[in-house]
């Protein structure tokens, strides 16, 4: 197969005949696929230099892109067929013509992808007939926009990268002790407080000294959404609960255990003990900060957070003991898990789901949460195991598999020295699905997403870094899915990363880093698989004993 896209289509059959993209071409849609059609055509006029101009639904003629719903193919599928007369795509829905519309991109010559054409003529689209679908229905990508700011522009940079690659989920990290991203209009001192830190971790533990912040306004957070909605990509907002909570505690100590504010947000990487007191104004502020959340996101779900909550400052605090009699609670993790529930109960009254890390599994809350509950499993697959069993959805996201601020190799000038070498091709590998689950068990996995924690990636290039060509390893896993090939994904990286070039994106070399992609990194858990799937077993067995069951 000479045509080359990322992800590669369930079927492609080549004809001998191509089209020629001129200024005779025209792009014709229905009424409802008029957006998909601007976008397009947005998308090809700058690179190509070439009008495309839509033509009224009844304009049929030669030299056309005609775009169509074709009821029969399932949702986000589509058939693209290019032939010499012209270029024809049918989609099960508005999402399936445009995932079409990002394959023909990609079919283009690389200079197609260009903000600005360098070239008139010469534009040569390769005959063949596409049939296509998803593999998995969350295809996502997390993005931490706490432990280094994330600007807008470079938000929607990423949503245009998720969508070429047939991505369809965002996951926005808001909140964490470094720092708070969302204006919250009920609670301003959140941003004004909470969204800027003194200083940064550099090293083993020195600081840079300079501050460091930024946050989002709800116009900004609408913008992307809005942004992503066109590219058909969902949202979805994460606001960190009840641990990973203190830069909301700058801003609001009362909230804090005791009511003790800790000494700002916090400058150093890792997990804080600062975390959320359990009385009902902190329940009830929280609850004040989701229905703002709620109205700006239209995602179903809901991120609360729920992962790596230290106990100490409950267990030694005389109230929070009080507390835990007052509700019949045995131990802290019963509290974190009734703190959880509470929360889970506000989202569903307003009509979401919750999204949580798998540490909500714990402490026995679970059996309360309402239906379509979806976890975040990151701690290997017992707990992706314990939710499809429980009959909670699942989005997989592993960290020995998908954590893509993992380094890229075991090289001595490989940036980011944290955690295991994650080759392309070891994400390539990734199954959202584990094994041991019935049919039924199994329908309840949604899919998976990549996870880009951003302490020792600190700008817009390095993020590219980490993120390419390994997001394109991923989404071919989670689109093509049990039909992709690693060996031919090789054979097609060249055409892929001219593709990366042409679209300005400073992607990691197969060869290895450049000298200009080395940064200094900051020491990290560098860890063999083996240490790494010790801790993994370590850390998952409070599912194991909360009674949820082995995975």
């Amino acid at each position: 197969m000479t045509i080359a896209p990322v992800p590669a289509p369930r079927s492609a059959v080549e004809r001998s005949e191509a089209f020629v993209l001129d200024g005779r071409t025209s792009v014709r849609a229905s009424a409802e696929l008029r957006r998909v059609a601007e976008l397009l055509r947005e998308q090809l006029t700058p690179s190509t230099g070439l009008a495309l101009p839509l033509a009224a639904p009844d304009d049929e003629g030669d030299n056309q892109i005609v775009l169509a719903i074709d009821g029969s193919l399932d949702p986000e599928a589509y058939r693209l067929r290019v032939a010499p007369d012209g270029i024809v795509i049918a989609g099960g829905d508005a999402a399936g013509v445009h995932h079409a519309t990002q394959t023909l991109r990609q079919l283009l010559p690389p200079e197609g992808l260009r903000s600005a054409a360098i070239r008139r003529d010469g534009w040569i689209v390769p005959g063949v007939d596409i049939v296509d679908g998803p593999a998995h229905r969350w295809r996502g990508l997390m993005l931490d926009t706490v432990r280094h700011f994330i600007p807008v522009r470079e938000v929607l940079r990423i949503i245009d990268l998720l969508s070429l690659h047939h991505m369809n989920v965002l996951h926005l990290h808001l909140t964490d002790d470094q720092g708070w991203r969302l204006q919250i209009l009920r609670h301003p001192r959140l941003t004004e407080v909470g969204s800027w830190r003194l200083s940064t971790q550099v090293g083993r533990g020195e600081e840079d000294g300079r501050p460091h912040g930024g946050y989002y306004t709800q116009d900004d957070i609408r913008e992307i959404v809005a942004y992503a909605a066109d590219r058909h990509i969902t949202v979805v907002p994460e606001i960190e609960s009840p641990g990973h909570a203190r830069a909301a505690l700058a801003a609001y100590p009362e909230l804090a255990v005791g009511g003790v504010a800790p000494d700002g947000v916090w400058t150093q990487w890792g997990i804080s003990e600062d975390v959320f007191s359990v009385e009902e104004s902190t329940i009830a502020f929280l609850c004040d900060v989701l229905d703002e959340v709620i109205e700006l996101f239209p995602s179903a779900y809901i991120g609360i957070g729920g992962d790596e909550c230290p106990k100490t400052r409950w267990r030694d605090d005389a109230r929070t003991q009080e507390r835990m009699r007052e509700l019949g609670l045995d131990d802290e993790d019963q509290l974190q898990a009734w703190f959880v529930g509470r929360l889970e109960q506000h989202v569903r009254a307003r009509g979401r789901r919750i999204f949580g890390w798998d540490e909500i599994l714990e402490g026995g809350a679970a059996a309360d949460f309402g239906a379509g509950t979806a976890v975040a499993s990151w701690r290997g697959d017992v707990g992706a195991r314990v939710a499809a069993r429980r009959g909670f959805d699942v989005v997989a996201c592993p960290a020995d598999r998908v954590y893509l601020d993992y380094r890229q190799s075991e090289r001595a000038d490989e940036p980011v020295p944290v955690g295991i070498p994650l080759t392309w091709r070891d994400v390539y590998a990734f199954e959202p699905v584990p094994s041991g689950l019935t049919a039924d068990e199994a329908r309840h996995v949604l899919g998976g997403q990549g996870n880009l924690w951003l302490e020792h990636i600190d700008t817009p290039q390095r993020v590219d870094y980490m993120l390419f060509p390994r997001l394109g390893a991923l989404a071919e896993a989670l689109w093509t899915g049990a039909g992709r090939d690693a060996d031919d994904f090789s054979r097609r990286m060249p055409e892929y990363l001219r593709r990366l070039e042409a679209l300005g994106v400073d992607y990691r070399p197969e060869a290895g880093p450049h000298p200009w992609q080395t940064w200094p990194g900051v020491p990290g858990s560098v860890r063999t698989r083996a240490e790494l799937d010790e801790h993994l077993a370590r850390i998952t067995a409070g599912i194991v004993e909360s009674g949820v069951g082995q995975g």
